[in-house]
């Protein structure tokens, strides 16, 4: 019995007497002292609380204290009172992990493919020699950009797109390249173009340049060793035996240059002729050669590796020849073939768009994807399609699977020689059609290679041209200077020695109205300024509430800003000789922006004859007539003056994508719908 008690007591605890601990002991170095076995203070009595055996004491008098042992701690932690809501806690915390991780997937399944960059606002080119001079020689440089970058900024441009500024031989149009990787001394050095990307990147801008792969200049290095056969070297142009006797040369066949007579060049050196497919000074590369990819490629990674955010791959058609030299058909078979010398008087089936020349420029284009793999960094890739028929553009979007451009350069209407309803309608219906599912549209009015729009079209037209790029679906692009209405200057006094044709689209930047328009500070420019500088401006027009600056300025704005111009769908509605009118919309907001453009003489239009449902006064957003802005119209009889643009907006929820009569007229490009009660984007509309 005795012994039971004993037992009892080295596994129990009395609660009078105990020593309480009230959590961890300050300094575990005390030394216990020897206990005076005659002293019953110094002796610390030891209790437990049973928690084996049928004998245990009673525990439902003791509460939970600090430091009670673990024995004490699950005969608590298994009362009701405290295992329900730990419990409940536990899984109501798996059920939020849950049900937010299924939400997380959920809006990311349903969410569409996010614009990139090069998708979400224009594009500005720029001619680097006309554009700003920054060193007083008359020639626009790379420093004169960076001095400028704060007015493109105001532009709401996205993208800068420097033209070609690679040391040339050339005066004009810099395809001769001498050497793919300097800056011609003329733009200034490597370390102001390094500046210069650093520049635009702090501005959170993005910056593209030109690439001319087809040819070099004569007075390239490669050239040089080919026309010696030196090594490798002597494959990396298009060389075939000719007879070249009293200064006369046979050539191969019949191919005609760009610019016009044979595309075959005698060299002495070589004694044999070259290739070229534009001037004589510019001979063709061998893209047959592998060594000759190889190179391209390199120099692509040497100036991603610099910085820059995608190329504009000019001439690409070009980069292939078929084989076999036969002579390409006249397009008149009557003609006497002595007398075939201009380009346009053949079909170039044997020098242009190649089998093979698309799997070269998918070659680039994956080599420019070995640089796009940082987020945020992707790397743009447009290509030049000029003089392509549509089908054949279309090609440079790529396959279904296998990516190519981003988008071939679109062009078209840069042609329009004269304002029509019908024609500009044709251009946009055109693109629209024939764009490959999902791929995204571009549009621009000018470039270095065409008249001006003012020129071509009148400067009645300069409003409407940019409202019509900023409101169709797709990347805007904007010639240096076509913001402001700058023509062509006259074909008088020019200095240089190249087609003269090419350069009256250059002309330098009109700043202000000061000495050489604010474009350099010199006693010469190498091109003359326009005329009009004293009125056609940057200074003047910016002050202006009319100008064609101001208004492209509220375009930009409009289309950053405004989900049913970046992503919304297009639907046209009426096109004639005189008028072009569309809308767009889209699937979750219950506005609706309708466009109406005329290129023709003032005039009555009935919009309530086009769309019934359209309300009887609508709201003008922006007007080409500044003080049309904000008020309203009577739907049923709006006079459009010549030239004369207007974005109409009213509130409808029957959008005419979904309805029958409409849907054959209707494109989107990628596709989405707001949820305006998640404040998000959906693919599934």
């Amino acid at each position: 019995m005795a012994e039971q008690k004993s037992k009892r007591d080295s596994i129990g605890m009395g609660v009078k007497g105990c020593r309480t601990n009230n959590g961890f002991v300050q300094n575990e170095d005390i030394l216990e002292k020897d206990p005076d076995p005659g002293s019953q203070a110094d002796s610390p009595q030891h209790c437990t609380v049973g928690i084996l055996g049928p004998g245990e004491p009673d525990l439902k008098d003791i509460q939970p204290y600090a430091g009670m042992p673990k024995e004490v701690l699950f005969h608590f932690s298994g009362q009701a009172r405290y295992r329900v809501p730990r419990e409940v806690l536990f899984w109501l915390t798996v059920a939020s992990v849950i049900v937010l991780t299924g939400a997380t997937i959920a809006i990311i399944a349903i969410s569409p493919k996010c614009l990139d960059w090069w998708q979400e606002g224009p594009m500005y080119q720029i001619y680097p020699r006309s554009f700003k001079d920054s060193d007083k020689d008359g020639n626009g440089d790379l420093k004169g950009i960076q001095d400028k970058l704060d007015y493109i900024t105001a532009l709401n441009i996205k993208t800068v797109w420097i033209t070609s500024f690679y040391k040339s031989s050339l005066k004009d149009f810099r395809h001769g390249i001498v050497d793919f990787r300097e800056i011609d001394p003329i733009f200034g050095t490597m370390k102001d173009f390094e500046n210069l990307v650093a520049a635009i990147h702090d501005r959170g801008l993005k910056l593209i340049i030109d690439i001319i792969p087809n040819h070099t200049s004569d007075k390239h290095a490669w050239f040089q060793w080919s026309r010696t056969r030196t090594g490798k070297y002597t494959d990396y142009y298009i060389w075939q035996n000719c007879s070249h006797e009293n200064g006369i040369t046979t050539p191969p066949n019949n191919w005609l240059s760009v610019y016009g007579n044979s595309s075959w060049h005698f060299d002495e050196l070589r004694n044999q002729c070259y290739f070229h497919q534009f001037t004589k000074e510019q001979p063709d590369l061998n893209f047959r050669n592998p060594d000759v990819q190889e190179e391209i490629k390199e120099i692509i990674q040497f100036w991603l590796a610099k910085g820059i955010d995608g190329f504009s791959f000019e001439a690409v058609k070009f980069l292939l020849e078929a084989k076999h030299l036969r002579d390409e058909a006249q397009v008149n078979k009557t003609q006497i073939p002595d007398t075939v010398t201009r380009y346009s008087e053949l079909y170039h089936d044997f020098t242009t768009t190649q089998v093979g020349m698309h799997d070269i420029v998918r070659s680039f284009r994956q080599t420019m994807d070995q640089h796009s793999r940082e987020p945020g960094r992707y790397r743009f890739m447009g290509t030049e399609a000029d003089g392509d028929s549509i089908d054949r553009t279309m090609m440079y979007y790529g396959l279904p699977f296998i990516q190519e451009a981003d988008f071939p350069f679109n062009n078209y209407l840069t042609r329009l020689e004269s304002p029509s309803g019908n024609n500009v309608f044709e251009v946009i219906t055109s693109w629209m059609k024939h764009i490959p599912e999902g791929k995204w549209p571009n549009w621009m009015i000018g470039g270095p290679d065409n008249a001006r729009l003012t020129s071509r079209l009148g400067k009645e037209y300069v409003n409407i041209m940019n409202m019509l790029v900023f409101t169709l679906p797709g990347t805007p692009i904007t010639y240096y200077g076509e913001e402001i209405g700058m023509g062509n200057i006259l074909a008088t006094n020019l200095n240089e020695s190249y087609n003269i044709d090419t350069l009256l689209s250059k002309s330098p930047m009109q700043w202000d109205n000061s000495s050489n328009a604010g474009f350099s500070e010199g006693s010469h420019i190498w091109l003359p300024i326009s005329t009009d500088y004293y009125t056609v401006n940057v200074d003047v027009q910016k002050t202006q509430p009319r100008s064609a600056l101001t208004l492209y300025q509220e375009l930009s704005s409009l289309h950053a800003n405004e989900l049913l111009l970046s992503r919304g769908w297009f639907c046209y509605l009426r096109t004639d000789s005189q008028f072009v009118v569309y809308t767009r919309e889209m699937d979750g907001i219950d506005r609706v922006f309708l466009v109406v453009l005329n290129f023709g003489e003032s005039s009555l239009l009935n919009l309530k004859e086009m769309i019934s449902s359209i309300p009887t006064k609508v709201r003008i957003r922006l007007s080409t007539n500044s003080t049309n802005k904000g008020s309203e119209v009577d739907t049923r009889a709006i006079t459009l003056g010549k030239g004369e643009g207007l974005i109409l907006e009213y509130n409808t929820k029957t959008l005419l994508h979904r309805q029958t009569d409409f849907r054959d007229r209707c494109f989107v490009s990628n596709r989405a719908c707001y949820s305006s009660v998640l404040n998000i984007l959906s693919s599934l509309c």
